[in-house]
């Protein structure tokens, strides 16, 4: 899960109903890969249901607020490119699952942050000892999961490879949410954003041919699961934490999405890791861990220090 969100917010402590929130969140997100593996529809029609369908759904908060009415051109602007990110990785993070494992294309996206810190690096800011640690950390599993893919298939290293582009993508996607995320509410970000990752992904479907709305009742199926879990329990409930939470703890907490969603696909879809790729899993977390400790309060500054 990538979400701009967590670049911004507050840092205040967590209560009783957060957690709440927090924990339906992980089990959201969870979800995500192994129904997203367990699917045959074409990738970017999928993506454009999935959010489209969380657009609609968090249109009637966004309208009511008003806040569109009062949005700048740099707010639209900056929307409109995060939304093109956001089809963007999730082409890329719905391919990966269906090229490799669950867990190491979920472990693979969430090097999110050594992306975002790099970015931060490159525009001037400091990045502390722990962030570059943490970078060496990182790529050190990742060569690990793509070493025992490379043993299993070439299709897995494949998706190993997209799952990286894919957290790339997701760091752009990030940055560019925290230009807008100061000026207006998650829920009309969210919907603004959807709205344009939907409809970046119809224009990719118009060039595929793909069919839109010709897919078996399962197919259907597995996409409402993918707005109720993912889309609405998973990053509506994170949004919501964020307005009290601080980002650097959501960040962390999103990392549960790996042995959640690993677990769901030894459930569903009988697909055990590997036991080589459970040391490049640790290592991996631990190293985007390091990271997101230290780049995230430096992200949200240096985004407000070149809006």
């Amino acid at each position: 899960m990538s979400a701009p969100e967590i670049a911004t917010g507050g840092a205040k402590g967590i209560k009783p109903a957060d957690i709440g929130r927090l924990i339906i969140g992980i089990f959201g997100i969870g979800t995500s890969g192994p129904l997203i593996a367990l699917g045959q529809m074409a990738v970017p029609v999928a993506i454009f249901w999935r959010n489209l369908g969380g657009a609609l759904f968090s249109l009637p908060f966004a309208l009511k607020s008003g806040e569109w009415r009062k949005m700048s051109r740099n707010a639209w602007l900056w929307s409109v490119i995060a939304g093109v990110f956001l089809a963007l990785h999730f082409i890329c993070f719905f391919a990966s699952m269906r090229l490799t494992t669950v867990a190491s294309g979920v472990a693979i996206t969430a090097v999110q942050p050594i992306f975002a810190a790099i970015w931060v690096r490159m525009r001037g800011a400091k990045v502390a000892i722990q962030v570059w640690l943490g970078m060496a950390i990182s790529m050190v599993g990742v060569l690990i999961i793509t070493g025992i893919d490379w043993q299993l298939s070439t299709r897995a290293v494949v998706g190993d490879l997209v799952a990286l582009l894919g957290a790339a993508l997701s760091a752009a996607y990030v940055i560019s949410g925290g230009h807008v995320l100061r000026e207006i509410s998650t829920t009309t970000y969210t919907t603004v954003c959807y709205f344009v990752c939907a409809a970046t992904c119809f224009v990719v479907v118009l060039f595929t041919n793909a069919p839109i709305i010709d897919y078996p009742r399962y197919e259907w199926l597995l996409v409402l699961g993918l707005i109720l879990g993912a889309q609405i329990l998973g990053h509506t409930m994170f949004n919501q934490v964020l307005q009290r939470v601080s980002p650097t703890v959501v960040s962390l907490i999103v990392f549960f999405e790996l042995p959640v969603g690993a677990l769901l696909a030894v459930w569903w879809l009988d697909q055990i890791p590997p036991a080589g790729v459970i040391p490049g899993l640790l290592l991996l977390l631990i190293g985007s861990g390091l990271v997101a400790t230290k780049s995230a309060s430096l992200q949200v500054a240096q985004v407000q220090k070149n809006d």
